[in-house]
């Protein structure tokens, strides 16, 4: 198949997949939560990467396509960077969700798929529609009445989180510029090998390395890992390949309401107030996107 073929503009097609691939990262808060319990955050964060980046070579070995992993001319910066960016934001993000309740961490995560948006707008001028702004404005409302004053209780975790948030945009938007010239499978696999590169100079640099904890943080980060940085990122990156990065991240902001539930069977934790008024919001807004899209394909 062709790359013109397989980066057709295709709404549904990337619907489906950035729906999948929130689902599956909506697990990162629960189980990389549970792992940070055990593990110093930044060992986890190398654990972590280091275990997806073995899924994902395995994956493109199993299946006969290591050849995807050659690297186009011109793409080696965007791929350090790719790395980079993804080790800043694993050390800020697992730091941040030490300090936090899961159900906030999230809330407060809904930043990057904001910023990944302003992002497709400003470099690779994207547009959205007016009601996709509304229903966008909305949900960033449910974001910021979820976490204005609880600064006093949460300030490091919101600050790193926030800091997580910001290289998880640049993660998107340099994806999305080379989904059309590598393939997402590929892009998965140097976006955490890359990041463990970076993590493990920063973890062995720093001797923060620990590696010796009970075997259950092993294994709920290594399933974490296989449904977070691995599955969820090889679902995201093909929607990139069949929609706008603004559009993909939109669907994004609605993971809140999948960490919700599985934060109360997990931990036994929901949110109250105004924190929950704010998760309303956000449904809301998540369900008008849906419609305005679900509208647009019948019309097609």
């Amino acid at each position: 198949m062709s790359t013109e073929t397989e980066t057709q503009y295709n709404p549904a097609k990337g619907f489906a997949y950035a729906l999948a691939g929130t689902l599956a990262v909506s697990t990162n808060f629960v189980t990389a939560k549970y792992g940070t319990k055990g593990f110093d955050p930044a060992t986890f964060s190398l654990v972590w990467t280091a275990s997806a980046a073995f899924y994902c070579l395995t994956a493109l070995a199993v299946s006969g396509r290591l050849k995807d992993l050659v690297i186009p001319r011109r793409s080696g910066l965007m791929i350090v960077l790719l790395g980079a960016s993804t080790g800043v934001g694993m050390l800020a993000q697992w730091a941040a969700l030490k300090r936090l309740d899961p159900s906030f961490a999230a809330f407060l995560g809904r930043f990057a798929p904001v910023l990944a948006i302003l992002l497709g707008g400003l470099v690779l001028r994207e547009r959205l529609g007016a009601l996709e702004l509304c229903a966008l404005g909305l949900m960033v409302a449910g974001g910021v009445i979820s976490t204005v004053g609880r600064w006093h209780v949460v300030g490091l975790g919101t600050v790193l989180m926030l800091i997580g948030c910001t290289a998880s945009a640049v993660q998107m938007l340099l994806a999305k510029m080379q989904s059309s010239k590598m393939h997402p499978d590929a892009l998965v696999f140097y976006r955490v090998a890359g990041g463990t590169c970076f993590i493990a100079v920063w973890v062995f640099g720093t001797g923060a390395a620990q590696f010796h904890v009970p075997p259950r943080y092993w294994v709920v980060t290594l399933v974490g890992a296989f449904l977070g940085p691995f599955t969820s990122f090889l679902l995201t990156f093909r929607a990139y390949r069949s929609w706008e990065l603004s559009r993909a991240a939109v669907v994004r902001t609605a993971e809140p309401l999948f960490v919700l539930p599985m934060a109360y069977v997990a931990f036994g934790t929901l949110p109250a107030g105004r924190e929950l008024f704010g998760g309303l919001l956000i449904l809301v807004g998540a369900l008008w996107i849906a419609w305005i899209h679900f509208i647009r394909g019948k019309a097609k």
